[in-house]
């Protein structure tokens, strides 16, 4: 039985093309929910962090250090961006859905064509 995935992709099933988006959107779907349910975890390990290298330091001043520091932010933009890509491919998959029911309603139009004669002698 050979692979579909190796076809040329105008001659997949539309049903293998949502599954390739489907199953890349939930990679980057956990990815970024792991990201945001991290934050603060990663938050105040920065913190700890700081607290143990500045020992008379105070907690909201820490956070105010770790928040303001180029390491927060790139965390933060990169959490960003994995919620973007994943919002796209969600998007895709949505492309996919629709695709599917205009073939549908394509092939009942025809259908439909058919059983009034409205076809070719």
């Amino acid at each position: 039985m050979s692979d579909v995935r190796s076809l040329p992709a105008k001659d997949r099933p539309i049903s293998s093309q949502y599954y390739e988006v489907a199953k890349q959107w939930a990679d980057l779907d956990s990815a970024a929910h792991i990201q945001e349910e991290m934050k603060t975890t990663i938050l105040e390990q920065m913190k700890s962090e700081l607290i143990k290298k500045n020992p008379g330091i105070a907690e909201n001043k820490a956070e105010r250090v770790v928040k303001s520091s180029p390491e927060w932010e790139a965390y933060i933009r990169k959490m960003c961006r994995d919620r973007g890509a994943a919002n796209l491919l969600k998007q895709r998959m949505k492309y996919w859905e629709m695709r599917h029911r205009e073939w549908v309603g394509a092939n009942a139009d025809a259908r439909a064509e058919l059983r009034l004669g409205g076809g070719d002698p």
